[in-house]
């Protein structure tokens, strides 16, 4: 396994965290108290704009897409550090266009999508123009499990009429947000993973309602949240279908590969985020006649950190590399595997980062509770746990059958 930087990937690491140094991590009070100050969640502060016109002009756009057609062609083992690095602010990300869900639903239309959907609706995305959002999960039936989706996209004619309830439909309550893409049935009779399919659905076609956010653990995520939607009688052209009819679920499987190194590495950038706060507030307050950085469950605390913080990373850059090298599908059991492990390590060190910062580390006054939250909900998103293991557990099982 190679996994030394390119010189680009080098370079772009090297840019990327002077990026962050100068423009983000001395915003990042501001840009939370300008939307308290603004009394609307939905509000976008103008900063984001400014800071992806920086990133953009300086070459620091799109970096996420391997198709080199888009964007600049980085393999997902160059770009995994450059997602660790955004990952210590939530929404640095988006500064760089490599937020999601947009960067799975690029990813989708690059891919899959034909020529008219990429001028229409990837292009904008490309560009900055426009946000979008993934409608997969659905309230009534564990979603773990695709098969159980109900949502339903009937051929009418020259269209197709979309009905289904959906939440956690990241990024759809977002001003900017102007399409979905949908997951549905549209082949209730036939086999397991060929029932479902993709359309294209603009977030203003008639019948597309937003009920209302989903808080996480209480926190609004203001206009990168995730409500519940309804679509009623929603009539799109048959020709915003993605692939072919009952290509739903593939689709969907190819698109969650690169966005759980996203989101892993991402987490693992969480973590030194909170690594380094720990840090820095144990070595700044005494308590029991003495620095807390002396405390011995203190030390434990640190070097378990670093350790899983670790352990973590190589395991999700060897994913990376495996789909570099071999594909997705023969990387499938580390995909799982990194989804379980990066949670694990971020969830802990968050956690203890968390208890030595006191009332403070649940407070507004840190971005701890924040990422906490955020990890926390990792663990139910692109597939619980408890899926990822249960695939690893059925491929450690076949090797010593007999």
């Amino acid at each position: 396994m190679d996994i030394t930087p390119t010189p680009r990937a080098a370079d772009l690491d090297t840019r990327v965290r002077a990026f962050m140094a100068e423009h983000v991590y001395p915003n990042e009070a501001s840009f939370e108290q300008e939307i308290v100050d603004s009394g609307d969640p939905l509000h976008i502060p103008p900063l984001l704009d400014e800071l992806k016109a920086i990133a953009k002009a300086d070459g620091l756009w799109n970096l996420f897409l391997p198709d080199e057609r888009f964007g600049p062609g980085l393999t997902n083992v160059e770009y995994a550090p450059l997602a660790e690095i955004m990952g210590g602010v939530w929404w640095a990300s988006e500064v760089f266009n490599c937020s999601a869900p947009d960067t799975g639903n690029m990813e989708i239309l690059a891919e899959f999508g034909t020529p008219d959907q990429q001028d229409r609706w990837l292009q904008p995305l490309l560009d900055g123009e426009i946000r979008s959002c993934f409608a997969m999960t659905e309230p009534d039936v564990a979603s773990s499990d695709a098969r159980n989706i109900e949502a339903r996209i009937e051929r009418d004619g020259d269209d197709y009429v979309i009905n289904g309830r959906k939440w956690w439909t990241s990024n759809a309550i977002n001003p900017r947000a102007k399409v979905a893409i949908f997951m549905g049935v549209t082949d209730p009779d036939g086999p397991p993973y060929q029932r479902q399919s993709q359309v294209l659905v603009p977030m203003d076609a008639p019948g597309v309602k937003v009920v209302r956010p989903m808080l996480v653990f209480g926190f609004d995520d203001g206009y990168t949240g995730h409500p519940e939607v309804t679509f009623t009688d929603v009539r799109v052209p048959v020709t915003n279908l993605i692939g072919a009819e009952g290509a739903g679920f593939a689709i969907a499987q190819a698109r969650l590969g690169p966005g759980r190194i996203h989101h892993c590495m991402r987490l693992i950038g969480a973590a030194e985020r909170g690594l380094e706060l720990m840090c820095k507030r144990v070595l700044a307050r005494e308590a029991f006649g003495g620095p807390l950085a002396d405390q011995g469950v203190i030390q434990d605390w640190i070097a378990e950190s670093r350790i899983r913080i670790e352990q973590s990373r190589l395991l999700t850059l060897k994913a990376a590399w495996m789909m570099d090298t071999v594909g997705k599908k023969a990387a499938r059991i580390e995909i799982s595997a990194i989804k379980v492990a990066a949670v694990d390590a971020a969830i802990y060190v968050l956690d203890r980062a968390i208890q030595a910062h006191g009332g403070m580390g649940v407070s507004q006054d840190t971005p701890l509770a924040r990422l906490y939250a955020y990890a926390r909900t990792l663990r139910l998103a692109d597939g619980p746990d408890e899926v990822h293991k249960r695939s690893i557990a059925r491929r450690e099982l076949r090797k010593h059958q007999v």
